[in-house]
């Protein structure tokens, strides 16, 4: 069990912001590429649509998931926190 000490600490912790970003995909450009891109380009990405994308907090993976749409914005579900043990 916790001590009051540590709960307090933690407490603390919770309201820290952490940047929070999910990779759709990528992919290598040569710069002439780069410099011919304008408003309605296509770029290829390496992902599959059906892959799963993923999570990152602070730049480190935490987890894989599946694209959402809510309303009129995007999401994420979770299907998988990295690390985890799968049944």
């Amino acid at each position: 069990m916790a001590s009051p000490l540590e709960d307090k600490t933690l407490d603390i912790l919770l309201d820290v912001k952490v940047k929070v970003t999910v990779q759709l995909g990528s992919c290598l450009l040569p710069m002439r590429d780069v410099l011919e891109l304008s408003p309605g380009s296509v770029v290829q990405l390496t992902q599959h649509a059906n892959d799963p994308v993923g999570l990152y907090v602070n730049d480190k993976l935490v987890a894989y998931g599946e694209v959402v749409v809510v309303e009129d914005n995007f999401g994420i579900k979770i299907t998988e926190l990295v690390g985890s043990i799968k049944p």
